[in-house]
């Protein structure tokens, strides 16, 4: 059988992607020789998780974990991000995306998940010590570019002070299942659907931590009124916030 392979655009990791097109069909290979456990063997087991509760994520077809490489379902080019951009009336599309979001979180939540060889992995719990390594970033990434080592230090030291303080201020329990990277150009259209991908890092945590990647992505310019219209509609959809605990589930959309 004649086939093609073709380099495909990456993301943040250290994985690179190759498209494998016959005249049946294409699929994608996933190769990473860094954190190959994670962007491999978490990547699918958690792949395998969200497909078994009817959430569409690629599906594995192949693995070589000795050679670093998995192959996986393509899910075509078409992100929601190339959608939403050319999009004027972008509210019925963000919609869709917090209908799957909704469902996702709807999901019954098990620590334990099975990955590559009937293997067992174990969806970490969401912490305030998460929190801070990620805002660490901003600290140790963006800061050293425009500031001293020792002016960015001092700012992290006072900013890592205050920040932990919010983070206590958190109401919603870590008892959802989070994404992590839920945002439009994770988001595919697959006929007609919406598919799920780069699902590595998931782990247990706020519901509002998810919906806070959709709505606040800097990727695409959005309106105030827009944004409120995207948050009143996951309330308005989704029964696990009630009433009297909506004015808490803002507080932690706006700390995280």
């Amino acid at each position: 059988m004649k086939y093609r392979i073709l380099p495909i655009a990456g993301d943040a990791s250290p994985r690179k992607f190759f498209r494998i097109i016959s005249k049946k069909d294409s699929k994608i290979i996933v190769y990473a020789e860094k954190e190959r456990y994670k962007n491999l063997i978490v990547y699918s087991a958690i792949n395998n998780f969200l497909r078994k509760n009817k959430i569409l994520a690629p599906k594995l077809y192949g693995e070589n974990f000795s050679k670093n490489v998995i192959i996986v379902e393509d899910f075509g080019n078409l992100t929601f991000y190339k959608i939403l951009i050319k999009k004027k009336n972008k509210l019925p599309v963000y919609k869709k995306l917090v209908d799957i979001l909704i469902k996702i979180q709807k999901i019954k939540i098990k620590s334990k998940i099975k990955s590559i060889g009937n293997k067992t992995y174990f969806l970490d719990k969401y912490s305030n010590k998460y929190l801070q390594k990620e805002s660490d970033l901003f600290f140790d990434c963006y800061l050293p570019l425009f500031l001293s080592k020792k002016k960015s230090f001092k700012i992290k030291k006072k900013a890592k002070k205050i920040l932990s303080r919010l983070y206590k201020k958190l109401n919603f329990p870590n008892s959802y299942f989070v994404h992590r990277d839920y945002h439009t150009q994770n988001l595919m259209k697959v006929r007609e659907k919406v598919g799920v991908i780069d699902s590595q890092d998931a782990l247990i945590g706020n519901p509002a931590y998810d919906l806070v990647s959709l709505i606040d992505d800097v990727r695409i310019i959005t309106s105030s009124k827009l944004k409120r219209q995207i948050f009143n509609y996951y309330l308005k959809k989704t029964h696990k916030i009630k009433k009297i605990e909506q004015e808490k589930f803002l507080k932690d959309f706006n700390i995280l």
